[in-house]
């Protein structure tokens, strides 16, 4: 069970939460990177590469009986602002056809570089399991 939490009087957010409250088992998702699960980049596309480390992301969740709906923090690491920026609709498109319109807390951080050196995002997740 999750509530998202909305201080009175701010404007809405807009593609995330300001704050989420769970209750359940937790679960913390270590950073994902945009690899299949044979550790193999298939492309060096920013969209494309958020866009597998989000099913990566749905595939832990899966193993652990949870769903995208759980998840109540996202911490993005990325390598470049301009990319994010400039294909935020895109990056929409590909964020909603993964985890749906289920916008919980987040924070983004650009970053001089991720460990493995073809990755351009890494995310880390938290999510709580109800019972």
């Amino acid at each position: 069970m999750v509530e998202i939490v909305h201080p009175q009087g701010w404007p809405p957010a807009k593609g995330y939460s300001n704050g989420v409250i769970g209750e359940g088992k937790t679960l913390f998702v270590g950073g994902q990177i945009g690899w299949t699960k044979d550790q193999q980049f298939e492309t060096d596309d920013f969209v494309e590469q958020a866009e597998q480390t989000m099913r990566n992301i749905a595939d832990v969740l899966a193993s652990a009986g949870a769903s995208p709906a759980n998840i109540v923090r996202l911490t993005w690491y990325i390598t470049d602002k301009k990319a994010y920026v400039t294909q935020q609709r895109r990056l929409g498109e590909a964020y909603r056809r993964v985890f749906g319109r289920h916008y919980p807390a987040m924070t983004l951080v650009q970053v001089v570089a991720l460990l493995e050196d073809r990755a351009l995002v890494e995310i880390e997740a938290t999510a709580v399991i109800p019972g």
